[in-house]
C-alpha cells in the first residue's frame, strides 16, 4: 500500500510554474504580434523609454533632490513641519512630529520614513499602533515632489496641486484604517510605547567646526543632487521592465492595423479588460479612456515606471487635466507600495501585519483618486 501511494505521489518540479508562465506570456505576444515584431517592439520601446523618459526623470530627481537637501540644511523643512504639525492629531491621529515624515517622504521617497522611524529621538513620541502606521502615512506622500514636478513639466499646474490634496485625503484613509486593523488585532498596542526610553542615554553634542553659508549651500545641493542620481538609477529597472511590459499590453498595432516592430505597439489586452468595467473607472475617477487604467496598475510596483507612461498617454490624446490630477493623487499615495511596504514593515519588526498594511494602502490610493477626480470636477465648475 505504501509503495503504491509513493508511486502515485507526484512532486511538482521547482521552477516549472514560473517557466510555464513565462512561456505562456511570450507565446501570447508572439502569436498576436509575430515573434520578430514582438522582440523588436520590446527592444525599441525599452530604448525609447530609456532615452526620452528615464533621463528626464533622472534630471527631475537630481534637481528635486538638490532642492530638498537645501531646504533641510537651511531649516525650511523645520519651518514647514511646525506649520503642518497641528494637522497631525485631528487628521492622522499621529503626534505632531510625524509631520516631519510627511515632508521628508514628499521630498524624497518612501524609505525616508523608515530612516526617520529608526531614530529613537523621533520614535519616542509614538504609541506602537501609531508607529506601525507610519509606513502608510509616509508612503502617502512618497516621491510627491518628483511626481508634481514631472506633471508640471508636462504643462499642467493646477491639476498636480489638486492631486496633492487627493493624496492627503488618501493618506488619512490609509493611516486611520491601518491603525484600526492594528488595534483590532493587538488592542494592547494603544497603550504601549513604540520604543523603551532609557534615562541613561545622554545626548552628546558633536563639536563639528562651523562652515560658511556658501560651503553649506554647495554641499547640500551636491549631496542632494547625488541622492537624485541614485534615485534616477534605481528607477531604471522599473521603468524599462514594467513600463515596457505594460505598454505592450496597453497599445495596439500601428496606424495601418499591422505590426511593424516599432516602439509602443502591443496587443491592447489591458484596455480590453478595463473596458469591461470602464463605467467604474469613469464614474469613480473620471478616467474615460480604458488605456489610462495602466497608470494605477503600474504605480503599484513603481511610480517612476508609471510616470513613464504619461507622455505617451498625452501624445495619444488619452489623458486630460482630470487624469493628471488623479494620476498625481494615486501615484503619490501608492508610489510603488507593493514593492516597498513588505521591506518597510519587516525592517520595523512587524512582518505579521504586512497583509493588513497592503489592504489599507490600496484603499487609501482609491480614496485619493476619488477625491482628486471630484475635486477637479468642482474646480472646473468655478
Amino acid at each position: 500500500m505504501a509503495e503504491s501511494q509513493r508511486r502515485l505521489k507526484f512532486k511538482w518540479p521547482r521552477g516549472l510554474t514560473c517557466l510555464l508562465v513565462v512561456i505562456g506570456v511570450f507565446a501570447y505576444f508572439g502569436v498576436v504580434m509575430g515573434v520578430p515584431n514582438m522582440l523588436n517592439t520590446i527592444m525599441h520601446t525599452a530604448h525609447d523609454l530609456l532615452l526620452n523618459t528615464v533621463f528626464f526623470l533622472m534630471a527631475m530627481c537630481v534637481l528635486s533632490g538638490a532642492m530638498g537637501k537645501l531646504l533641510v540644511e537651511f531649516g525650511v523643512v523645520d519651518l514647514i513641519e511646525r506649520l503642518i504639525r497641528p494637522l497631525m492629531k485631528p487628521f492622522f491621529n499621529l503626534p505632531g512630529v510625524a509631520a516631519l515624515g510627511a515632508v521628508l517622504t514628499f521630498l524624497s521617497d518612501n524609505p525616508a520614513i523608515i530612516t526617520l522611524a529608526k531614530d529613537k529621538k523621533f520614535a519616542v513620541y509614538f504609541k506602537k499602533y501609531q508607529y506601525i502606521s507610519l509606513t502608510n502615512f509616509g508612503t502617502s506622500f512618497g516621491m510627491g515632489l518628483i511626481v508634481t514636478v514631472f506633471m508640471m513639466g508636462q504643462g499642467f499646474y493646477i491639476e498636480p496641486l489638486i492631486g496633492i490634496v487627493g493624496a492627503f485625503c488618501g493618506g488619512i484613509a490609509a493611516t486611520r484604517l491601518m491603525q484600526h486593523f492594528i488595534l483590532k488585532e493587538y488592542p494592547q498596542y494603544e497603550f504601549e510605547d513604540a520604543v523603551e526610553t532609557s534615562t541613561e542615554e545622554a545626548q552628546e553634542e558633536e563639536n563639528t567646526p562651523k562652515q560658511s553659508i556658501f560651503i553649506r549651500f554647495l554641499n547640500s545641493i551636491l549631496d542632494g543632487g547625488m541622492t537624485g542620481v541614485y534615485t534616477g538609477l534605481a528607477i531604471i529597472p522599473g521603468v524599462l521592465i514594467i513600463s515596457t511590459f505594460v505598454m505592450v499590453l496597453t497599445s495596439g498595432p500601428s496606424a495601418s492595423g499591422t505590426y511593424t516592430g516599432a516602439a509602443y505597439e502591443g496587443t491592447a489586452l489591458l484596455p480590453l479588460l478595463a473596458g469591461k468595467v470602464n463605467f467604474l473607472f469613469d464614474w469613480l475617477f473620471g478616467l474615460e479612456d480604458p488605456h489610462l487604467a495602466a497608470f494605477p496598475i503600474t504605480a503599484l510596483g513603481s511610480v517612476g515606471a508609471a510616470l513613464g507612461l504619461v507622455p505617451s498617454f498625452l501624445e495619444q490624446g488619452w489623458a486630460n487635466g482630470n487624469a493628471i490630477a488623479v494620476f498625481t493623487a494615486i501615484g503619490m499615495c501608492w508610489s510603488g507600495y507593493l514593492s516597498t511596504h513588505t521591506a518597510l514593515l519587516d525592517s520595523l519588526g512587524y512582518r505579521q501585519l504586512i497583509s493588513k498594511d497592503l489592504i489599507a494602502q490600496a484603499i487609501g490610493g482609491l480614496v485619493a483618486a476619488f477625491v482628486a477626480h471630484w475635486l477637479y470636477f468642482l474646480v472646473t465648475l468655478l
